[in-house]
């Protein structure tokens, strides 16, 4: 599994590689130290996962998560490393497309694991600060009609998309709902295809920005 590392600390850099080097079957292929380096170098060397620093010079990582997903046919899954869980600018990276959020005091074998189930997409790297700052979020953005997807969704792709807010695994909604997770995975597929949402976390954003799931 593919790695690239974009912060403009570099001692970060050296930490995070050290940790993602250990582990086998991971490996850092290139790093970066600005928005501008980490496009260039997730276009050369095509890596699967890219832990991203929010806040970097000249291009941030905002943008650089934007140009990242708009112009590669095959995007690796962004990761936004940040310092502070309630910073605003994380939830505009989601929003951007990141697939989850990483704080930088987290401790290795958490860095290890959201590198991993972000690279698989079959679960949901959305912690419990992040589903709170999208609620928040959706209450000021929220439309008063419900969201056109809604009356698409089947009653089962409904509670899954419901649980999917929570951050339960493909795993952990079978067994709640009693069903296969092969089930559930299909689900999650016509969830993603009906909200248009490219992944799990960014359906999840869809959910509570429309009050289709709300806090609590």
């Amino acid at each position: 599994m593919r790695v690239v590392l974009a912060d403009d600390e570099r001692m970060v850099r050296t930490a995070l590689r050290v940790i993602i080097d250990a582990e086998p079957g991971l490996t850092v292929v290139g790093e970066a130290a600005t928005g501008a380096e980490a496009l260039s170098a997730v276009r050369e060397l095509r890596p699967d996962v890219v832990l991203m620093d929010v806040r970097m010079p000249q291009t941030d990582g905002i943008r650089a998560t934007e140009q990242i997903l708009a112009t590669m046919d095959e995007p690796p899954r962004i990761v936004v490393v940040t310092t502070f869980e309630n910073d605003s600018s994380v939830y505009d990276a989601l929003r951007a497309g990141a697939s989850g959020f990483l704080l930088k005091r987290a401790a290795p074998d958490e860095l290890i694991q959201a590198v991993r189930l972000v690279a698989s997409g079959d679960s949901l790297l959305f912690p419990a600060a992040v589903r709170a700052l999208a609620a928040e979020h959706g209450r000021r953005e929220r439309a008063a009609a419900p969201p056109p997807w809604a009356a698409r969704l089947t009653g089962r792709e409904a509670a899954v998309l419901r649980l999917m807010a929570t951050g339960l695994t493909n795993a952990a909604i079978a067994a709640r709902l009693g069903i296969g997770a092969a089930t559930v995975k299909s689900h999650v597929a016509a969830v993603l295809a009906k909200t248009g949402a490219r992944d799990r976390t960014q359906a999840v954003i869809a959910a509570y920005e429309s009050g289709f799931v709300r806090p609590g």
